[in-house]
């Protein structure tokens, strides 16, 4: 257990037999804790039935640190990058997906809300705000045969009506929960 203990990475190192074997034994085979010099790794590949290259590649998996993926502190900067430094700042998925949910939520309630409207309101509100190209109230009203001003009313109510209907306290209640 130990050994495993003291081999373990997350990244897998032994992919074959002869991978693992190496895996299994490099350390006791060693005879320091130093770097292994050529003459050792072609000993234990002749041991083990590898190459040298194969002995060395192990050798340095096993040597290697394991990077965090978060930031350490920047005191000790010694040329090691987290990974998490790479990615782009501020995106949370949780964060994202509220923000879809609500856009989403708000977009359905103000189609529900437009469609409480009477045609001649729901056009003056399409036309003033949610166009490419805003209509004035001037060109409304030579549109609709009234003064600018009643378009103006028309829109204020209309807009009201659409406030009060996306509000949560407008949701009427059933008798059994008031």
């Amino acid at each position: 257990m130990n050994l495993m203990c003291r081999n373990w990475r997350i990244v897998k190192v032994a992919t074959t037999k002869a991978h693992r074997k190496l895996f299994f034994n490099l350390r006791s085979l060693k005879k320091t804790n130093n770097q292994l010099t050529l003459e050792e790794a072609d000993a234990i590949a002749k041991d083990l039935n590898v190459t040298r290259k194969q002995v060395l590649e192990m050798e340095s998996r096993l040597t290697s640190y394991d990077a965090s993926f978060e930031a350490q502190s920047s005191d000790d900067d010694d040329g090691r990058y987290a990974p998490q430094l790479f990615l782009e700042d501020g995106i949370d998925p949780a964060e994202q997906l509220e923000e879809a949910d609500w856009e989403e939520s708000n977009s359905s309630a103000l189609i529900a809300a437009m469609d409480t409207l009477d045609e001649r309101s729901r056009d003056i509100v399409e036309q003033r705000w949610l166009s490419e190209q805003k209509s004035t109230l001037h060109e409304l009203a030579a549109v609709y045969s009234i003064s600018a001003e009643r378009v103006r009313q028309i829109e204020k109510n209309a807009m009201d009506k659409i406030r009060e209907a996306m509000t949560i306290d407008s949701v009427i209640l059933p008798d059994d929960i008031q």
